[in-house]
């Protein structure tokens, strides 16, 4: 018997019966989740590499395996933003009412003077009126050129144009000056300024334009002698020049800005770059070979970086199972295989979201169901690892929903399926209904939202209010979608893999189930024996760290094999004869160990699992039936002759207890029915046959193929001694002293 027990090392079950507790079969398995997270982490951390030639057509389409700058498109946006900047001009006031009033001054000296002619006058303001507009425009731009107030190329702009645009007085102007007196001089000034400064106050592109106004200035002007008005007239068109520039330099510096400003163009990731059968190029052969999209070089980095990162996630995962120490997790190749499957689900989960996403709708991948793997390891393996295997679903979300192009990891995404994995698991793995998964769902969905909502808060709203509300709604969508989906697998996962979740437990343990109503109808007293023992055998297995929902279950169907024959079991002889006592004891012994095959026959006819199967199949173990051996050894005695039989002939069939849980519900079977053949039990008693039954099982070696220890057998007996006292308290007697009242004791103590 004891080589067929699977041995345990560091938390693996290591057999040669069976698939499920092969070594060669479950390495394989954990190599096909490194090869799992290679291929899923692959498109985004390995960059595509293309075998083409130069000059030759593309025998495939090759799309963008991430955003990549267009700089050819770039320069081209550059460039037609550089064309569409306006030419800058500049303003510069040459303060050309300063010129005419020198001029008028000047007019005003010279004729005053008698010592020189009429005729001289005139030679002299010819050369001299035009000469003073050149120099006062030299001095101007030489005073700005030695402050540095207006750039060279603006001051060159200015002379250029001014000279291209000087007026030239007539002649007949020329005779009338010297016939102004002082007087029509002092009258000419402010009208002459006036004009100028009137003028010159707009933006003067071309000053003819300007000029052309002057005449209908002069003619409203308060001046009326004929002469002063035509002589006003030529010397404000003289000094009305140009002041609006073109500035060289400042169109340049925009041009620059709009170049600067201009966003790079970028090709989006899943872009078509090359279609298939297009001619590549020299340039475009040096496009793909700048964004390293050619096989020309071999890198083998990137490869060797995403194999540690597999295997690092790989070794993580291994490792824990082997030294966590769980021990609601049997570690078989089967719930390895599960495993892997969630694993996969969940990654596929991503993926369609990745697939989705763009950079201009990030948020969409808060709408993948991240949390389903959680909470399927939660509900079907086991809560630590489930809390473990979060840590590995963020690092793979983190990844594959990353949409930043210049890291490996986004912390949002890596955050967010954290939180609401914990927030899943917490919910749903002690899920006792349907209607609790919906519920947990509805948990991840607030959770996520609020964690979204976080999120974009210390980001400093970098996400636009429309889009934060989006990210709100799908992340509270994902929540929900989590649910629709593990309601909908859990049935896959518990029929495929046999599992037994706490909801498929509490589901059985309806009494409207066909068996159970069968034992209570048809023998009520094995049912009561039945609800009693999952009682103890539920409070015994939770003190040890066990399974208790599924002791108390399987305890319920442990004994249904009895239906097929009730009356030759004492609960069920109510008022009748003890059918045993008219058969001999080897047949008797027969019917008695033939219920826990026949329950077995009867749970498999229903599809149980295996584990409730198990619990009836062992929970006698290799028992000895001390009565009915005693019996035949007695009637063997009284007939004279020597025994056909010995005590192997007497015991049940097994197989000895392989679980933990087997051995405590057959431990609570025999306290309930040991308690219940008292009639009025004491607290010693009951102490006295507890530890008296555990003692004869492990005497008899009933605990050697499962993990039972002895520390945990003091924990079982002290945890049923208290719970049959609790179940039984109105049929216990107590010692005297324990059943005074404390207002007595206190009063015997005063």
């Amino acid at each position: 018997m004891a080589s067929k027990q699977p041995s345990k090392l560091s938390g693996f079950v290591y057999s040669n019966h069976g698939w499920k507790y092969s070594a060669i079969t479950r390495y394989t398995l954990f190599v096909l989740l490194g090869i799992l997270f290679y291929v899923s982490l692959s498109p985004d951390l390995l960059p595509k590499r293309y075998d083409i030639k130069e000059n030759t057509y593309s025998a495939k389409e090759i799309t963008a395996p991430m955003k990549i700058p267009d700089n050819k498109a770039t320069l081209k946006a550059q460039e037609e933003a550089a064309e569409q900047v306006q030419p800058k001009y500049k303003i510069i006031p040459t303060r050309s009412e300063n010129l005419v009033t020198s001029l008028l001054d000047r007019i005003d000296r010279l004729n005053q003077d008698d010592s020189i002619s009429q005729s001289d006058k005139t030679g002299i303001y010819r050369e001299e009126i035009p000469q003073r507009a050149r120099d006062f425009l030299l001095n101007f731009v030489s005073s700005s050129r030695s402050t540095n107030a207006y750039s060279e190329h603006l001051l060159d702009e200015m002379q250029s144009k001014i000279k291209e645009q000087t007026y030239v007085i007539p002649e007949e102007t020329f005779i009338k000056i010297p016939r102004l007196t002082s007087q029509d001089i002092i009258e000419m000034k402010p009208v002459a300024r006036e004009i100028v400064i009137r003028l010159m106050n707009d933006q003067i592109s071309d000053a003819q334009t300007a000029r052309a106004k002057v005449a209908e200035l002069v003619s409203v002007s308060s001046l009326t002698q004929r002469t002063a008005r035509e002589v006003v007239q030529e010397l404000t068109r003289l000094v009305i020049t140009s002041n609006k520039f073109y500035d060289e330099d400042a169109t340049k510096e925009a041009e620059v800005q709009a170049r600067e400003n201009t966003p790079q163009v970028f090709i989006e990731q899943g872009e078509v770059m090359v279609k298939k059968g297009e001619l590549i190029t020299p340039e475009l052969y040096k496009f793909l070979d700048e964004n390293k999209l050619l096989r020309n070089e071999v890198n083998y980095l990137p490869q060797l970086g995403l194999l540690l990162l597999v295997a690092m996630l790989t070794f993580g995962l291994l490792t824990f199972i082997r030294y966590s120490g769980t021990s609601g997790f049997k570690y078989n190749n089967s719930q390895l295989l599960m495993l892997v499957l969630v694993f996969a689900i969940t990654i596929v989960s991503m993926r369609l979201a990745a697939y989705l996403q763009t950079d201009a709708r990030p948020y969409i991948g808060f709408l993948a169901p991240v949390a389903i793997g959680s909470m399927l390891v939660a509900m079907l393996l086991d809560i630590s690892l489930a809390y473990f295997c979060s840590i590995l679903f963020a690092i793979l979300a983190s990844i594959i929903l990353n949409v930043q192009q210049n890291t490996i990891f986004d912390f949002t995404f890596g955050f967010f399926v954290l939180i609401v994995s914990y927030v899943a698991i917490f919910a749903t793995h002690r899920a006792g209904q349907r209607s609790t998964l919906l519920k947990g769902g509805i948990m991840v969905s607030l959770f996520g939202a609020l964690t979204v909502f976080i999120l974009s808060l210390l980001n400093g709203g970098v996400w636009k209010e429309v889009d934060t509300l989006y990210a709100l709604g799908f992340s509270f969508a994902g929540g929900l979608i989590t649910a629709v989906l593990v309601i909908g697998l859990m049935p896959f996962f518990e029929t495929t893999f046999g599992i037994l979740s706490a909801l498929k437990l509490v589901e059985l343990s309806n009494p409207n189930h066909p068996l159970l109503r069968k034992l209570l109808t048809e023998t009520p007293g094995t049912y009561h024996h039945s609800v009693m023992v999952g009682n103890l055998s539920e409070a015994a297995a939770e003190a040890i760290g066990a399974d208790g929902l599924l002791c108390r279950v399987g305890s319920y169907y442990h004994d249904i094999g009895k239906t097929k024959r009730p009356f030759y079991f004492i609960e069920n002889q109510n008022d009748m004869e003890n059918p045993h006592d008219s058969i001999e004891p080897k047949l008797s012994k027969s019917i008695i160990v033939a219920h826990a095959r026949d329950g077995v026959e009867m749970l498999k006819e229903y599809k149980l699992p295996k584990p409730i199967r198990d619990i009836a199949e062992q929970h006698h173990g290799t028992t000895f039936l001390h009565y009915f051996y005693h019996k035949a050894l007695r009637l063997a005695e009284d007939k004279g002759c020597e025994p056909d039989f010995t005590e192997e002939d007497f015991r049940y069939p097994g197989p000895k207890a392989q679980s933990k849980e087997s051995a405590v519900v057959g431990i609570a079977d025999s306290v309930e029915a040991a308690v219940r053949s008292l009639r009025k039990p004491t607290v010693s008693q009951i102490e006295t046959m507890i530890e008296k039954i555990i003692k004869s099982r492990l005497d008899d070696h009933q605990f050697d193929e499962c993990d039972l220890t002895i520390k945990e057998l003091d924990t079982v007996s002290r945890t049923l001694k208290e719970t049959v006292m609790g179940i039984f308290h109105s049929r216990i007697e107590y010692p005297e002293d324990m059943r005074k009242p404390k207002k007595e004791e206190g009063a015997v103590k005063e």
